[in-house]
């Protein structure tokens, strides 16, 4: 097992200064769930490879367009790298030789602007930008890491090559001083690791650690990687990423699963347990959920009954909401009567008042009825 190791530690107490051990206080890691550990939507997701979106790990998106190609994304448990218990895994399932030049593949991280204003962007002290990460394949492949400034349109570059065992990559890129980074909850910034592309992104020249414009050198973005489509014994693991500001690779900073997974909620909550998927699999014959149940209930004569559900953490954006019920989606509801029995039906629940601290939910009824609705929901402030 080939790993890498800096900045060691064994420093004379004689020897230590304010000035040598800054460097280890404090957050460092812009990376959320950088040693893959929150998984909130599934532990695995089949027949990825066209479109992008967040499939299972949280915080890491995954992005691919115009192939044939198709993979599986899982979150693993890995015993051969001392320190970390998991990695994010790919496996081709279906491979594309025949790349069009309008094919891509990706994995992506985005970022806030507001979480990004000590990179310095733009001005004549822009700070250089660490990234470093754990990787293993099955063979050795040339990848590219990218930093992509969206609010300005920029890149910058660095290929690095894969090996069969857990190797950690350290790339530093130059500061920016062209273009600012907003000071807002949008996105900003990604980081990019190109592991498949057509021409449109690799027919140009590639130019190591240099920020250009992506309008005018889309085609450098991607120059000389291999591709991971390309055979479908192709395995890649992927752990302990850190972004960080500065020309240095520090030790990996480590946080609790309860710390990464608060973060997490920022972008992304639900209403089941953690361990539960989100999935249309309760019923409306008993109030019996597996998860947090978010309920309603109330007696007037035609009214709308409304309950109200707070976000813990408040989400970054007013977020887009699902809900979940029996096989057909539908919430239950429930009718006490009179002579102490309960009528258990299917209910027309809906969602509203979504604001980044919670939303409401109820549902119209006519009559004078005393109703209680339940059912479950997911939440996402993505970038």
């Amino acid at each position: 097992m080939a790993l890498i190791k800096i900045n060691t530690r064994s420093i004379p107490d004689s020897a230590v200064t304010p000035a040598k051990v800054s460097q280890n206080l404090g957050r460092r890691n812009i990376i959320i769930n950088g040693a893959m550990q929150v998984a909130q939507r599934n532990t695995s997701a089949t027949g990825l490879g066209n479109g992008g979106d967040y499939f299972t790990l949280d915080r890491h998106r995954f992005s691919s367009g115009n192939t044939a190609g198709r993979l599986t994304q899982s979150q693993a448990s890995i015993t051969d790298l001392p320190g970390f218990a998991n990695a994010m895994k790919l496996d081709c399932t279906t491979a594309d030789t025949s790349i069009a030049a309008n094919e891509d593949c990706s994995l992506q991280y985005r970022i806030e602007g507001q979480d990004l204003q000590q990179l310095k962007k733009g001005t004549s002290s822009a700070e250089k930008v660490t990234v470093s990460f754990y990787m293993k394949t099955n063979k050795a492949f040339t990848f590219m890491c990218e930093l992509d400034d969206t609010d300005n349109n920029r890149f910058n570059g660095q290929q690095f090559t894969t090996s069969t065992s857990w190797t950690r990559h350290i790339l530093t890129f130059v500061g920016d001083t062209t273009g600012t980074l907003d000071d807002d909850t949008a996105r900003s910034m990604m980081l990019n690791f190109w592991i498949h592309a057509g021409s449109n992104f690799t027919g140009g020249t590639y130019t190591a650690n240099t920020w250009q414009s992506r309008a005018a050198t889309d085609t450098n973005r991607a120059v000389g990687i291999g591709s991971f489509y390309d055979n479908t014994a192709n395995e890649l693991h992927l752990t302990g990423l850190q972004m960080e500001v500065g020309d240095t690779a520090t030790d990996f900073e480590h946080r609790t699963f309860e710390e990464e997974l608060h973060a997490c909620k920022r972008y992304y909550q639900k209403s089941f347990i953690y361990a539960t998927a989100p999935v249309n699999a309760g019923n409306t014959t008993s109030n019996v959920y597996d998860g947090n149940i978010t309920g309603y209930c109330g007696s007037n004569n035609s009214g709308v009954y409304t309950g109200g559900q707070p976000f813990s953490p408040e989400m970054r954006a007013n977020p887009t909401m699902t809900t979940y019920g029996n096989s057909n989606g539908h919430w239950g509801q429930l009718i006490p009567t009179n002579t102490g029995t309960v009528s258990y039906s299917a209910g027309a629940g809906y969602i509203a008042n979504v604001r980044t601290n919670g939303f409401s939910v109820g549902q119209n009824i006519s009559g004078n009825v005393l109703m209680i609705g339940f059912g479950q929901w997911t939440a996402s402030a993505e970038l």
